[in-house]
C-alpha cells in the first residue's frame, strides 16, 4: 500500500447483526443511545477494532496532536500515479461498489451518511480527527460480509494538507479510485458579539469550514480527473447560513457563504473531466453540534426560543439519492431543513 499500513481493518457489528436485519437509515436518536449503550465495549475493543499503527501513520494513534505524515508527491498539481489496487469483489461477479469519502464522519450528519451509503451498497471511507469516533461510527454501519470489506477509517484533520493528501493516498491504494467526496467536516465556532471575536476565534472557523473544504475538495478533485474511468461526484455540506445569517455568526456565516462560490467554482471546473459537483444547504438537523437549538437560540430579535430540530437520517436520505445519480445528472444545490424552523422570515 505504498509505504501506508492497512488504516483500518473493518469493523464487524456487534454479535446478532447482519445486514438482512440491521435497521434502514436508523434516527439519529437511536446512534445516540447505541454510542451510550456501548461506550465501554468500545473502551476494550478499540484496540481491535483500529490497529495501533505508528504514531504520524495513517490509521496509526499519534502520540502527539498533530502527527507528521508522509507527504504524498502530489501537492506540486500532478498527481502521483500508482497501479490502482483491483475493487474489492462482489459476490457472483457483480459491479464492484463505488466508493465515497466522508469527512467528520465520527458522529452527526457524516455517521448518519456514512450508514445511508452503506445501506446503499458504497465503500465507504470514514475520515474524521476522532479515532474512537470513527471506530464507533465504523462499528454501527460495517457489514457482516467479512470477505468483502466496506468500511475503512482514516484519521484525518482537514486543515493539514499532508493529513488530506495522505487520506486520498491511502483510498487510492487500498480503492484505486475515489467516486464520491461527502465535503462534510464543519465547526460553528464561538457564537460572540462580533466586536468580541478574536482573530483566533475566527482563523479556527475559516480552517476547518473553508480551507479544509478546499483542501479535501481538490484532492478528490485531482484522484477523480486522473482516475479511469473519469469523473466523480463532490457534495459540499453548506448550510442555511448560506443564506441567512444567524446572530453571532460572522465566521460561521462567511465560511459557507464561501462554500458556495467553492461550490461553483467545482462545477465549473469539474465539467471536462465528469467531476460533478452539489451542495446541501441544512437547517436544525439533530447532531451534538445542535444540541442548543434544542435548549434555546439567540434569535435577530434578541429573543432566546427553542427551535424545531430534524432527524440527521432525513439529511442523509437526500445526501444519498445526490449520490446515486449518474454523472449525466446532478443536483447543484438542496436546502433539508426542519419545517417549523425560523429561516423564511427568520427573526
Amino acid at each position: 500500500m505504498g509505504g501506508y499500513p492497512e488504516c483500518v481493518k473493518p469493523v464487524w457489528p456487534g454479535p446478532g447483526e447482519t445486514r438482512a436485519n440491521r435497521p434502514v437509515h436508523r434516527p439519529y436518536a437511536v446512534y445516540a443511545a447505541a454510542m451510550a449503550q456501548n461506550t465501554e465495549r468500545e473502551r476494550a475493543g478499540t484496540a481491535q477494532a483500529m490497529p495501533t499503527a505508528r504514531a504520524g501513520q495513517v490509521g496509526g494513534v499519534a502520540t502527539t496532536t498533530r502527527p507528521t505524515l508522509p507527504v504524498p508527491s502530489s501537492r506540486g498539481g500532478q498527481s502521483a500515479q500508482t497501479a490502482p489496487a483491483p475493487q474489492e469483489a462482489r459476490p457472483g461477479g457483480a459491479t464492484p461498489r463505488k466508493v465515497a469519502v466522508v469527512t467528520g464522519a465520527g458522529s452527526g450528519i457524516g455517521r448518519a451518511v456514512a450508514q445511508a451509503l452503506t445501506d446503499d451498497d458504497w465503500t465507504v471511507v470514514l475520515a474524521g480527527r476522532r479515532p474512537e469516533a470513527l471506530a464507533e461510527t465504523a462499528r454501527l454501519v460495517a457489514l457482516t460480509d467479512i470477505d468483502s470489506p466496506t468500511v475503512m477509517t482514516v484519521p484525518t484533520d482537514v486543515t493539514r494538507p499532508e493529513q488530506v493528501d495522505a487520506l486520498f493516498t491511502a483510498v487510492r491504494d487500498r480503492f484505486g479510485r475515489v467516486d464520491l467526496l461527502f465535503n462534510n467536516a464543519g465547526t460553528f465556532g464561538k457564537a460572540l458579539p462580533l466586536d468580541e471575536l478574536t482573530y483566533d476565534d475566527w482563523h479556527a472557523v475559516v480552517e476547518v469550514n473553508l480551507t479544509g473544504a478546499f483542501l479535501c475538495a481538490q484532492a478528490a478533485f485531482r484522484t477523480m480527473k486522473a482516475q479511469d474511468p473519469q469523473g466523480g461526484r463532490i457534495i459540499n455540506n453548506g448550510s442555511l447560513s448560506a443564506h441567512t445569517p444567524r446572530p453571532h455568526s460572522i465566521a460561521y456565516t462567511a465560511t459557507k457563504h464561501a462554500v458556495t462560490g467553492l461550490t461553483k467554482s467545482l462545477s465549473l471546473d469539474g465539467r471536462p473531466y465528469r467531476i460533478a459537483c452539489g451542495q446541501i444547504d441544512i437547517g436544525n438537523a439533530a447532531t451534538e453540534m445542535t444540541g442548543r437549538m434544542q435548549t434555546g437560540i439567540l434569535q435577530a430579535d434578541g429573543r432566546v426560543a427553542v427551535e424545531p430540530v430534524m432527524d440527521a437520517a432525513d439529511v442523509a436520505r437526500t445526501v444519498a439519492h445526490m449520490a446515486g445519480l449518474p454523472l449525466e445528472a446532478n443536483v447543484q444545490f438542496a436546502t433539508v431543513m426542519a419545517t417549523n424552523m425560523p429561516y423564511i422570515g427568520r427573526g
